[in-house]
């Protein structure tokens, strides 16, 4: 187990050097070099020249503050690393280190928070931007979701970065207002934030966090509900993409010398466990995930840190990547990273259990990979060949853990659902379980080839793997070590089945 011992004042000395000199204020420009903004054009990148590029979209600064009462009545007065601790430029330098190539910073609100961001977490994600180059660094907020939970809300790169997220937080967050304004926590007020969204002429990317932390239990819902899921993605397809598979604080089982704690449950989820370390929402074979696959929705699974505090430094969490890795298929751009999100070129891993995983989908001369469609004629077959990198190299913890199993899932798309709070695909199933049997291994790449017969309506195949022996993942029990149960995730390829005589 990888122990850290760093103290937070000792690692921010060596990983930011100069940052105690820093300080808030409008200026931000002084001294410090921003990446050049994307052009409309960066987006219209070369397929052949994407990468699988890994990042975490969920990761809190110092500027997710604690609140101080004003002994007058006034507003509380935010405190700076009050909740979460660490400079925006030690993240980025943690995430670099644990081989990410981007991350989004995204602070939670609060009474007024709008200004915190605007003059002090801006600056210095600037300053991070030019200490940190070598990660693309997206400024973005964790959104107090109106109606719901918490919502990551990147930004994209544009000279007016800062000024958009400001006029949503000032207007959207919940807990803007001072005194607090119920009205402002309601499911109509988000799709109103969503509809201002989507006509933003470069509109930010929504995703919905730790969408079952607040559930009441197995198969029940706490703040975010299905309908108001599928609510957010009518509203704005564009915007609204998808939802945390595996939520960040998975260290909440270790002890800060690495040891368990026999009470820690992954992901902080309490009364509704993480299954395999995923939210149920997610995990469950022929679940939600499935049932918004089965209407044909483009939504998509991710999976961060939440990092506020190192579970060495008594926190519950895992540096940006060191854990949980979101791969994304684009070229180092902002733009392209964002246009990757958006079209679902995504698959997500913890624990290092893989690096790379293509899954391509041929039928005759036509050819789809993740978050692509394939256009097949009715009863026809389609090839789907898998390529997946196992490395050989120790993981963050100094273990080599192994991929035992791939299981190929497929579902029909059925169209809408006349239930809007349904989570259940009926036609959702495992095809297949590949072991090393049924795969061939070259050093680290595993490639295996699987037929699919007869489809007779549009369908959608995803893939998921582990390094455990569990047909399906099981519910995660108090004191789990996160490092021994691993799993990985891709989002689906559609197939569109032609009506037959076409």
């Amino acid at each position: 187990m990888i122990r850290a011992p760093l103290l937070f004042s000792a690692l921010a000395a060596v990983l930011t050097p100069g940052l105690a000199h820093a300080h808030g204020g409008h200026d931000h420009a002084a001294g410090m070099v921003a990446v050049p903004a994307d052009t409309p054009a960066a987006a219209a990148a070369d397929p052949g020249r994407r990468t699988w590029l890994a990042g975490d979209h969920h990761v809190h600064s110092r500027y997710s503050v604690g609140w101080t009462p004003d002994p007058l009545g006034g507003p509380p007065k935010p405190e700076i690393a009050g909740d979460a601790i660490y400079p925006i430029p030690t993240n980025a330098a943690m995430a670099h280190r644990f081989g990410l190539s981007w991350m989004v910073s995204t602070d939670h609100g609060g009474p007024n928070h709008s200004k915190v961001n605007r003059d002090l977490a801006y600056p210095e994600l600037l300053r991070s931007r030019a200490e940190v180059p070598e990660l693309i660094q997206f400024y973005g907020m964790e959104l107090d979701t109106p109606g719901a939970d918490h919502s990551s809300l990147i930004i994209p790169h544009t000279p007016q970065e800062r000024d958009v997220l400001e006029h949503i937080e000032s207007r959207f967050a919940k807990h803007e207002p001072w005194p607090a304004d119920p009205a402002w926590d309601t499911e109509p007020r988000m799709l109103e934030a969503l509809r201002h969204m989507r006509e933003i002429d470069a509109p930010p990317v929504v995703i919905a966090n730790h969408p079952s932390r607040s559930a009441k239990g197995p198969s029940q819902w706490g703040h975010d509900r299905p309908g108001e899921l599928r609510d957010w993605n009518d509203t704005a397809p564009k915007v609204a993409i998808g939802m945390e598979g595996a939520p960040g604080h998975q260290a909440s089982a270790l002890q800060p010398d690495g040891s368990i704690d026999p009470e820690g449950a992954r992901g902080g989820y309490r009364n509704s466990p993480t299954l395999g370390g995923f939210d149920q929402m997610t995990a469950r074979l022929g679940g939600f995930w499935d049932s918004m696959l089965g209407e044909g929705r483009r939504w998509w699974v991710t999976s961060t840190s939440d990092s506020h505090r190192h579970y060495t430094e008594g926190g519950s969490d895992f540096w940006p990547g060191e854990y949980s890795k979101t791969y994304v298929k684009a070229v180092r751009t902002h733009a392209d990273i964002l246009d990757g999100l958006r079209n679902g070129r995504v698959f997500v891993t913890t624990g290092d259990l893989i690096s790379e995983l293509d899954v391509t989908a041929q039928s005759g001369s036509a050819r789809a990979e993740i978050g692509g469609v394939l256009p097949v004629a009715k009863d026809g077959s389609v090839t789907l060949t898998l390529r997946l990198r196992d490395p050989a190299a120790p993981n963050a913890a100094g273990r080599t853990p192994e991929v035992a199993r791939i299981d190929l899932i497929v579902g029909e798309v059925t169209g809408p659902v006349a239930d809007r709070e349904s989570a259940a695909n009926p036609t959702t199933r495992v095809e297949t379980r590949l072991g090393p049997a049924q795969w061939r291994r070259d050093g680290e790449v595993i490639t295996a080839t699987y037929v699919l017969e007869g489809l007779a309506r549009d369908s959608y195949v995803r893939v998921r793997g582990t390094n455990g022996a569990e047909d399906e993942p099981q519910p995660d029990p108090p004191g789990e070590d996160p490092w021994s149960d691993l799993w990985f995730y891709a989002n689906p390829i559609f197939i569109d089945v032609a009506p037959a005589g076409l």
